[in-house]
């Protein structure tokens, strides 16, 4: 074995050659908390725990660390260099091989993407119906995770490095080969959520989430036009993602209040106009609401129940640009229910005109006998 001016491994994170890979974390923690530059300010500090960071990336991973039992610092990297294949040795390099031919680059391991995108929120938001049809702004507020200002959303205290995973040797997966067929199996790692790198030491703001819960304040455009069950997209206002990944978005779920009026039946906007008889029957005009204030319109005589009138461009606005539904008003024939004297005596001698004599004034009608019975 060639000499190195380089101390040994074992050496400088203060534990045996026998020392179990929780007892390794544990020194290297504690001695990188202690050499850690933002807080000693001792001269020689940045260089030991660069010297402690290197000797744990080493030292944690099962390979390197045989490697360097056997055949000491030049092994993994030479005296004083690095390891020209950057720690990847002949079985990763024909795996990677293997993956570009086969997986066509869609592996999620050390070689594919190392931070993952936060989840997207749903806000539920009610609105008035004029609000649907003209549209306004809102200001809501809402609980989501944001990336730790401490760490920048890495999770790793501030001038630590994320160290290789030991379990899936930094590829981010677990691949087994079932005896049976030789089938290949491969499953993301769970120690490190298939990013191939774990956190040495946790962002003391964040405890190594790298994300912390906040509330957040933001102003939704809603466009004229919208209607209930429209989700507007805010692109970056969800979850923060993991070690510094993309944030999600934000659907704000639209749902609008009844109106006392008007209803809407896509771009239209419908209205039930009541009218009594003498309206329905001689014509009128009467003024009758819309979204956009009084209009007009004239009744002709002989208007039935249910008949339908349109006033062109009246209604909701289309949410693509290309101009506005209507105004449908539906006529609904009113009946009193009380009557004066006056109009009683009117509407007798009115069904007296068209032949309908009312049924109480029928000879030997049923009223008319219920009369003579009881001397009414």
């Amino acid at each position: 074995m060639a000499t190195s001016s380089k101390r040994d491994y074992y050496e400088v994170l203060g534990v045996g050659r026998t020392s179990t890979a929780d007892e390794i974390k544990k020194a290297y923690r504690k001695l990188a908390r202690q050499y850690h530059p933002d807080l000693n300010k001792e001269p020689d500090a940045e260089s030991k725990f660069k010297e402690i960071n290197e000797a744990y990336e080493v030292l944690s991973d099962t390979d390197k660390r045989s490697m360097y039992d056997r055949f000491g610092h030049q092994a993994v990297g030479g005296a004083g260099g690095y390891d020209p294949f950057g720690g990847f040795g002949q079985g990763d390099i024909f795996s990677t091989i293997f993956d570009a031919f086969v997986n066509q680059g869609t592996r999620t391991g050390a070689g594919g993407p190392s931070t993952l995108r936060g989840a997207d929120l749903r806000y539920p938001l009610q609105i008035d119906f004029e609000e649907a049809i003209f549209g306004t702004e809102k200001e809501i507020s809402y609980q989501r995770s944001e990336a730790c200002g401490t760490c920048k959303g890495i999770g790793a205290e501030p001038g630590t490095d994320l160290v290789r995973c030991t379990k899936c040797n930094g590829q981010g997966e677990i691949r087994t080969r079932a005896p049976i067929f030789n089938m290949l199996t491969v499953v993301t790692c769970d120690q490190c959520g298939g990013t191939g790198k774990t956190i040495a030491i946790p962002c003391h703001t964040c405890k190594g989430e790298g994300r912390n819960r906040n509330t957040r304040k933001v102003k939704v455009t809603v466009p004229p036009g919208v209607d209930n069950g429209l989700q507007l997209r805010l692109r970056g206002e969800g979850e923060a993602g993991l070690r510094g990944g993309q944030p999600g978005d934000l659907l704000v779920a639209l749902s609008v209040r009844e109106h006392p009026l008007f209803q809407r039946n896509g771009n239209d906007v419908i209205l039930e106009l009541p009218l009594n008889v003498a309206q329905a029957a001689l014509g009128t005009e009467v003024k009758v609401p819309t979204v956009g204030g009084e209009e007009t319109i004239e009744i002709p005589a002989g208007t039935q129940h249910e008949s339908i009138f349109r006033l062109r461009g009246k209604g909701a606005p289309s949410l693509r640009g290309q101009g506005r539904g209507d105004q449908v008003i539906v006529t609904r024939i009113v009946v009193p229910t009380k009557l004066s004297d006056r109009q009683r005596e009117l509407l007798e001698e009115l069904a007296v005109e068209w032949g309908a004599e009312p049924i109480d004034k029928r000879e030997g009608g049923f009223f008319s006998k219920i009369k003579d019975a009881f001397g009414i």
